[in-house]
């Protein structure tokens, strides 16, 4: 094989590899400053939520009443600023630190409750639809890093 093929074969090769990785540095860097989407679907976070409950929630509560207090919580992320109303690819830009806590979640969602009328039997059941909620979020990758303890004193 004569040496000019052999070079002209070197440079191809080097020059696809550039190529290559120029290009797939290009998505990779990208991707990483786009938040990833994460997909929340109602009647599938009703069907989560509703199988995570204990026994004496499933008993006390329709599915009809799990819907509307996710509703309330999905109201209350959005008044937080946590629901954007735009479904939009955009950088990861964290601003304001918001801190979620069960026990301020959970008081919203039995004032709701009141507000509107939903009767529920007992006031631990709200706290099983926000731990099972919280975890449905978990389960889709919408859920951010935990707070240190210095913020939620």
């Amino acid at each position: 094989m004569p040496v000019i093929t052999m070079v002209f074969a070197f440079v191809s090769a080097l020059l696809v590899f550039v190529i290559a990785a120029g290009s797939v540095g290009r998505e990779a860097h990208r991707l990483d400053a786009v938040a990833p989407r994460a997909v929340y679907l109602p009647d599938e976070a009703v069907d989560f939520v509703c199988d995570r409950l204990p026994q004496e929630s499933q008993a006390r509560l329709t599915p009809a009443e799990v819907e509307q207090l996710l509703r309330f919580h999905m109201q209350w992320l959005h008044a937080q600023g946590l629901q954007p109303d735009k479904v939009v690819d955009r950088k990861q830009g964290i601003d304001d630190t918001v801190v979620v806590t069960e026990d301020t979640l959970t008081a919203y969602l039995l004032g709701e409750s009141d507000r509107n009328n939903l009767d529920l039997l007992d006031d631990v059941d709200v706290v099983h639809v926000v731990e099972a909620h919280l975890a449905y979020f978990d389960a889709i990758g919408a859920v951010g890093p935990q707070a240190p303890l210095d913020d939620l004193i």
